[in-house]
């Protein structure tokens, strides 16, 4: 593997971003708490319209207003009242991280829909999904680049003593790639998008971003190859859905990071959250059957839940985020 500096210490767990309830400022008082080494920006869509995943992004668009239309995001004439929410909240949650992250000296991350998420997700004004119109498609890659540039910009403005790592919420991309995402009627799907186009138009993003930015894909066949060749720093996934290890173990061998998802994101049946234990030994048990070294695991890897926690109580996400943490040192201590 060739050498590489990470863009988070070792030992290092982070959440992947949602959390349950309404009140931002316990919500990043909860992440500073839980994850000190490498905290996030809260997101919760409990909040309504603009808090979800897809409003907020689109709140970051340049030169591309949105507007919901029949509980639907789609691209707008001009920026409106929805739009306007969008981005009222997300200063809101800039300026709470402000607040209380205003001494913070490490990484610190945020999170934003992927091109392909959002050209899967946002409607065109006559109708139909973005994703239908490859011309579109590049506009909405170039605008969410400038929107994402200007966005890590605030962050370093508020927190000048932090470097900024990206992540890009790309749940869609799997389905994006096989032709899969259905078309407006249900009856048929959209045309695949090319893996050298979702290559260069992802790098593109990444690239204007210009920061260590990681693709998170809680989806079966996520294209680690792709995400790697496309200029990501790590790559975030749900170790349950990983059924082939061989595509993990060439993209972490060729200097892919990975934000492994070793927590389930809500209670198991039995009702009881993973202990740091179980959670250490669920990464170390993929990494030995990969065949790396342990000396490299916790350098290369951020332990982190399988997604993000907006459905689980405030009571397990705190103890699930500790487990995490804890987790991760155990694994730095071997």
């Amino acid at each position: 593997m060739s050498e590489t500096t990470w863009p988070w210490g070792v030992g290092t767990a982070t959440g992947i971003g949602s959390l349950p309830g309404t009140d931002v400022a316990e919500a990043q008082r909860v992440v500073l708490g839980e994850l000190p080494d490498l905290p996030h920006l809260p997101e919760l869509p409990a909040r309504g319209p603009g808090a979800d995943l897809i409003g907020r992004t689109g709140g970051l668009l340049v030169e591309l207003p949105v507007e919901l239309y029949a509980a639907r995001w789609r691209i707008a004439p001009r920026p409106g009242k929805d739009l306007r929410r969008a981005r009222d909240l997300m200063e809101r949650d800039l300026d709470q991280l402000a607040e209380q992250a205003e001494e913070y000296a490490g990484p610190v991350k945020v999170q934003a829909a992927g091109p392909f998420t959002l050209a899967a997700s946002l409607e065109l004004p006559i109708g139909g999904r973005l994703l239908r119109d490859p011309g579109a498609v590049r506009d909405l890659a170039g605008s969410l680049g400038e929107g994402l540039r200007g966005h890590v910009a605030s962050v370093a403005r508020r927190l000048p003593r932090a470097t900024v790592l990206l992540q890009l919420d790309e749940p869609s991309l799997p389905t994006v790639l096989a032709g899969r995402v259905p078309t407006e009627s249900g009856f048929g799907t959209h045309r695949a998008v090319g893996s050298e186009v979702a290559r260069a138009l992802l790098h593109g993003v990444i690239e204007a971003a210009g920061v260590p930015t990681v693709v998170h894909c809680c989806a079966p066949d996520v294209p680690l190859d792709l995400i790697r060749t496309a200029g990501a720093a790590g790559v975030a996934l749900d170790l349950d859905l990983v059924t082939d290890l061989d595509p993990l173990g060439e993209a972490i061998d060729a200097g892919l990071g990975l934000l492994a998802g070793a927590a389930p994101a809500l209670p198991p049946p039995a009702g009881r959250a993973p202990t740091s234990a179980q959670v250490a030994d669920r990464v170390r048990r993929v990494w030995d059957q990969l065949g790396f070294p342990r000396r490299q695991l916790a350098e290369q890897v951020v332990v982190t839940p399988a997604c993000g926690l907006a459905g689980a109580s405030p009571t397990y996400v705190r103890t699930v985020l500790a487990a995490c943490r804890d987790a991760g040192r155990r694994l730095a201590e071997e």
